[in-house]
């Protein structure tokens, strides 16, 4: 009875707010299996523009689902797609432990730091999605203790890079990250939702290096190639 009566209720939240899933757009669904498996492959090396300074790491490339998840994730309110992001994010870092890119867990607690977005933007979007991408990351990794360090802030000045080349987002970023005064001790991964030319990687990277913190990976949803 009480599965009948979920069912329904679901049937019928559907009707007024239809659900489609965030990576490919199926119908009654957040997320589906296939999306899920897309993301589940084990993460791969990836260059950027840039030298970023740490060991980079992608899901995937920055187009189908991967893509799709993380636009409907920041530019269209799907705060639901935080959980299946950061579990598949999760199964990243367990991946890199058994290649032995990242420290097992026995050896020191994890900590994640999440790539620094404007204020502005976070405040449009209701809140920073790659810090609920961490969150997400940190609770599917239960009951393993990860901490989210959310030390890096971004310059007031900072336009939005969306339309700049290369070099415009260097000029953009260069010296306009910064860490709060309360560094993180651990394995590090920088975690972001996108590695276009790596600048933000690589100055977040360089700010935490500056202030005594070493970066052991980046890990990101997707990347451009």
């Amino acid at each position: 009875m009480g599965e009948r009566w979920s069912a329904a209720v679901r049937a019928g939240t559907d009707l007024v707010l239809p659900r489609e899933c965030g990576g490919c757009g199926a119908a009654s669904t957040a997320w589906c299996s296939r999306c899920a498996a897309a993301l589940a492959q084990p993460p791969r090396a990836v260059r950027s523009t840039v030298d970023v300074g740490a060991p980079c790491f992608a899901l995937g490339s920055y187009a189908g689902p991967h893509r799709a998840a993380v636009v409907a994730a920041k530019e269209r309110g799907r705060r639901d797609l935080a959980g299946p992001l950061g579990r598949a994010l999760a199964g990243a870092v367990t991946a890199l432990r058994e290649s032995g890119d990242l420290d097992p867990a026995e050896l020191a607690p994890l900590v994640l730091v999440p790539a620094p977005s404007r204020r502005r933007a976070a405040r449009r979007r209701g809140g920073d999605p790659v810090v609920r991408l961490c969150a997400a990351a940190a609770a599917a990794l239960a009951p393993e203790a990860v901490t989210v360090a959310r030390v890096l802030t971004v310059d007031g000045r900072v336009r939005d890079s969306v339309g700049l080349t290369a070099a415009q987002r260097a000029e953009n970023l260069a010296g306009r990250i910064a860490v709060r005064p309360r560094s993180p001790r651990g394995p590090v991964v920088l975690i972001d939702d996108v590695l276009t030319t790596g600048t933000t990687a690589a100055e977040s990277v360089a700010a935490l290096r500056s202030a005594g913190v070493g970066v052991d990976a980046v890990v990101v949803v997707g990347a451009v190639r």
